[in-house]
């Protein structure tokens, strides 16, 4: 069994829907796992923010805006008056429970039961669609089975035992059809996953269900080596280590998001990322096999702040460190990067959302100065330090480049470096042309 996950893009229209429904027809008994279609679910947080302003005028109209596309969706997706009218009355029953939820007084569990519909609709649509066509396909609310704790971390025994449970009750199904994104919280309300989302729900899933491979569809045939938004040339990476692909969707490749490699990594399933648009594509398949002295590709994350402390009481002191340290967890305040001398220590955070109060508490422990509108710039592939040559060729791509930290050593498969904004495009294309 496989589990496969079309993000909004390959669900965004009726045509799509069809092609989706061609790709997961006769590959075998797998789980299904889907996204909202394209651009709704920006539409439902509209309508939230309309709420939460108190525009109520303004959230009607855009319920109505959203009800007429999926009328026309509806329209193209059907070839019978049978199927059209089921699917009509499910999209329906739905509205009603946005309107419902609109009517109530406006708080973030309102939101949440509100964003949630999106992929109840999707979902939904691509069932009736499967069934239209003969295909007997079993349609598992994810509500049922995914599950966060307390901690507002997945419960993993609970989404394993219920989803066994929920697949084991439909043995004749040829397909299986859940939600990605939305689960329930410890209180057993409407929630979602947040980080990495659907690709988060797949992944649990597939560790849940030790599935033989997780395969994540979107619309590029894989990770590239590079940004194709700024680099031209770039080409897929056909195998990465989970490390790796880890290390590149932290750092910026949008394709995935980093939490969503853990549980598949944990379970040694294999990731597969696939394009919709080229399903024939061999893409980028993710697992524990490590290419050997090879660097495998560039990411830049944007908008990072970097934090300088410099005290002469650092100077062969001990517990200086982890007062910084305690600063930065006493504001929920995560660090990207960080190097330290005998008198001072650097480092970086991508939020910014505490930094007046967490630099008040760092000038009690020297002289604080700030960098802002900073990029990283991550290199990654076969790292280890007891390779030659592989940090001599990425700062030899740069040597033209102002470098305001370098980070290597922490990781056996990246070299991290922090620049500024204005020479990310120059120094994302000089690492291709010297490293590719």
């Amino acid at each position: 069994m496989k589990v496969k996950k079309f993000g909004g893009t390959s669900v965004g229209s009726a045509e799509r829907i069809k092609n989706v429904g061609k790709l997961i027809s006769g590959d075998g008994k797998n789980v299904i796992v889907l996204s909202a279609m394209s651009g709704t679910t920006n539409s439902l947080i509209e309508i939230c923010d309309a709420l939460k302003a108190d525009d109520r005028q303004l959230a009607a109209k855009r319920i109505k805006d959203l009800r007429d596309k999926y009328t026309r969706v509806v329209e193209d997706l059907y070839g019978t008056e049978e199927y059209k009218s089921k699917a009509n009355q499910i999209i329906d029953d739905i509205f009603s429970t946005i309107r419902e939820a609109a009517d109530a007084d406006y708080c973030i569990d309102v939101r949440k039961r509100i964003v949630a519909t999106g992929e109840l609709m999707s979902t939904n649509l691509m069932h009736l669609h499967l069934k239209e066509k003969g295909i007997n396909a079993q349609l598992l609310p994810a509500l049922d089975f995914m599950k966060t704790d307390i901690h507002g971390e997945p419960d993993s025994e609970y989404i394993e035992r219920e989803a066994r449970k929920a697949i084991t009750a439909c043995p004749e199904a040829d397909l299986y059809i859940t939600q990605g994104f939305i689960c329930r919280n410890a209180e057993g309300k409407i929630d979602n996953l947040e980080r990495g989302g659907s690709d988060y729900t797949a992944s649990l899933l597939g560790a849940a269900l030790n599935a033989d491979e997780i395969e994540i569809w979107t619309d590029i045939d894989g990770m590239h080596n590079n940004d194709p938004r700024f680099v031209e040339g770039t080409t897929p990476v056909h195998n990465l280590h989970f490390e790796e692909a880890a290390e590149l969707a932290y750092f910026g490749a949008k394709i995935l998001h980093p939490t969503c490699i853990q549980p598949a990594k944990a379970r040694n399933i294999p990731v597969r990322l696939l394009n919709t648009l080229d399903p024939k594509a061999k893409g980028t398949l993710i697992e524990n096999t490590l290419e050997r002295n090879t660097i495998k590709a560039v990411a830049a994350k944007d908008n990072i702040t970097a934090i300088k402390i410099k005290s002469g009481r650092m100077l062969l002191a001990y517990g200086f460190l982890k007062k910084v340290f305690e600063i930065f967890e006493k504001y929920e305040t995560a660090i990207d990067m960080i190097t330290t001398s005998e008198v001072g220590v650097s480092l970086t955070i991508d939020n910014e959302k505490n930094l007046t109060p967490i630099v008040e508490e760092l000038k009690a422990l020297g002289t604080v100065s700030i960098d802002r509108d900073m990029v990283i710039i991550c290199v990654v592939g076969d790292l280890e330090w007891t390779n030659r040559g592989f940090e001599a060729k990425a700062l030899e791509a740069l040597c033209n480049v102002p470098v305001r930290m370098i980070s290597y050593g922490g990781s056996n498969y990246n070299i991290s470096f922090l620049i500024r904004s204005e020479d990310k495009v120059r120094a994302l294309r000089m690492l291709s042309y010297h490293l590719f």
